[in-house]
Formats: structure tokens, sequence, C-alpha cells
């Protein structure tokens, strides 16, 4: 009988210490979990920041109305997607660096705007960065303002 307990206690002994480890185990929270976010009412992911129509026209360097606009190239592919479009005829409202517009000019735009064939609209631009091979080659001076919509313009 003692030789009995003898090997229960060999066998027993070592699940009971790995039983009693496991059980007091403490569990490892990483220092995000605490976290808290002072800005959460100020920012939501994945949303962009929109313009209304009185910041496009004072962020602009050169607006225009227009109701001939259409995409004329684009590239997709290697690198930044970009789209080009043409102004074929408009009304300047607003310049900053040129005295005088010529018709039809081209802009670039980093994405592809949501144009209706049947209204006309404003057409917000700043000076073109980057793209120095495209801009040489096509004679490009400007860009679509980055956070501007497309509105149209409306008839009083």
């Amino acid at each position: 009988m003692k030789l009995n307990m003898n090997k229960t206690l060999i066998i027993g002994l070592p699940i009971m210490l790995i039983i009693l480890l496991i059980s007091c185990e403490k569990k490892y929270q990483s220092p995000g979990h605490y976290e808290n976010d002072l800005f959460a009412d100020e920012h939501q992911e994945g949303k962009a920041y929109i313009m209304n129509r009185d910041e496009c026209f004072d962020g602009s360097e050169l607006v225009i109305a227009s109701s001939d606009v259409i995409l004329s190239d684009s590239s997709k592919g290697r690198g930044k997607s970009f789209f080009l479009y043409k102004v074929k005829s408009g009304k300047v409202l607003k310049t900053v660096r040129d005295s005088t517009v010529e018709m039809p000019m081209l802009f670039l735009s980093q994405y592809k705007l949501k144009i209706k064939n049947t209204d006309s609209m404003y057409v917000y631009l700043k000076k073109l960065e980057g793209y120095r091979f495209i801009a040489k080659d096509r004679n490009l001076k400007y860009q679509w303002l980055k956070a501007a919509p497309v509105y149209s313009v409306e008839i009083n």
C-alpha cells in the first residue's frame, strides 16, 4: 500500500503543480487596451474632408465656370494614377497667377471627377505640383484643388 501511495504521489504531485501554475497565470493586457482617444469626436476614419464652395473659391488660384469640361486622358498602372481634363470654354471667375487664360486648357486631377455633361460646373484649380514630364509634354499649369468636390453652377 505504501508503494502504491508513493507512485500516486510521484505522478500526482507534478500534475497538481502544473494545474496550480496554470490557474494562477496572469493575463497580459496591452497598453493599447487602456488608451483613451481624446479626439474621437473630431475625426472619422475613412472619411475625407470636403470643402464647401466658399472654401474652394478661397483656396483656389484659378476658378472657371464652364459647361465644356471633358475627360481628355488618364493614366492607370505604374505609379499614381491621374486624370487629364480639358476645359474647352468657360468664364474665369478668379485668377491669381495669370491675367489671361487661354482656352482650351488642360488640368490634372488625382482622382476621377463626377462630371455631369448637362450642367455647368465650377472648376477649382491650383498650381500644378510634381508631374514634371507630363506637365512639359502637355503644357499643364494647374491641378484640381484636392478637397474640392464638383459643384454645379446655380443659375439665378
